[in-house]
């Protein structure tokens, strides 16, 4: 089996994806346990998707195979 860098892209692609649906659902979860902690869990929730996003770039653009 040849493992080339198009499959790795999309084994990125497919895993960020799901991370960040995690993210948005656990955050929405906490959102409606405490409303008024609204503001701080936005926040963290755009920091860790760029994160998150950063990692499908280097994987998709900075990884030589």
């Amino acid at each position: 089996m040849v493992f080339s860098k198009a499959f790795a892209v999309a084994a990125a692609a497919l895993a960020g994806g799901l991370g960040i649906g995690i993210l948005g659902s656990k955050a929405a979860e906490a959102t409606g346990r405490n409303p008024g902690a609204a503001t701080p869990i936005l926040v963290i929730s755009i920091i860790l998707a760029a994160l998150i996003e950063g990692i499908f770039i280097l994987s998709a653009f900075a990884v030589q195979f």
